[in-house]
């Protein structure tokens, strides 16, 4: 099932226009400065739920994507589609890829089993941080935060796309990602609670919880 999943979405339902939006969505390095720049901007323009936000899902995120990268992986020993299986159409962007966005999707066609195969590919560190970010926003913006988990959604179903992750491989990600985001919440808020007053008594008294 799950190999049968990744060639309908790796070789099937695909197209010209559909690679270019998923490798755009699967390129980690492409969103790195504009997130960074969103990042300062709530910090410095938002208010105590904006940074508390900010807060619990920079821990968050690095929770989960050290368990996921440095863990699980390396436990699980897991090859990636491309690394064992014929046929998989592995795509990409020209490098760097600001510039990539601009040229021709790079695309090689695995040839199979390969001598530098890594066994990196459960879970998907992209589907956890991004299914993490966001649980976190709904929860934090309770009106419209729930829209996070479209681009999420997008997210992990690109690395399956372009031939990166299995299909289980994102499902687990997503699994790992909203249960690290509940965690830390409920550990973040419980310092908070119980550690507030002692760091900030005036903050902490306008605000007992980090979702007030």
């Amino acid at each position: 099932m799950d190999q049968k999943l990744l060639f309908l979405i790796n070789r099937e339902w695909t197209g010209p226009v559909l690679d270019r939006v998923m490798v755009m969505l699967s390129s980690s390095a492409l969103w790195k400065w504009p997130f960074i720049v969103l990042l300062l901007a709530v910090l410095v323009r938002g208010g105590f739920r904006a940074r508390a936000f900010i807060a619990v899902t920079l821990v968050a995120v690095l929770l989960c994507d050290t368990l996921a990268g440095y863990g699980i992986k390396r436990t699980v020993n897991r090859l990636r589609p491309h690394e064992s299986e014929f046929g998989v159409r592995q795509l990409s962007l020209a490098y760097p890829p600001s510039r990539g966005i601009f040229q021709p999707v790079q695309e090689v066609i695995s040839l199979g089993l390969t001598a530098e195969a890594a066994g990196r590919s459960f879970p998907s560190n992209h589907a956890a941080n991004t299914a993490c970010v966001a649980l976190l926003t709904a929860i934090f913006f309770r009106r419209i935060g729930w829209l996070a988990f479209f681009p999420a959604l997008l997210v992990s179903y690109s690395r399956v796309y372009t031939g990166s992750h299995w299909p289980s491989d994102v499902l687990g990600g997503i699994a790992l990602g909203l249960g690290m985001a509940m965690l830390t919440l409920l550990l973040v808020e419980a310092l908070w609670r119980r550690c507030g007053a002692r760091l900030s008594p005036a903050l902490a008294a306008r605000h007992p919880s980090l979702l007030a």
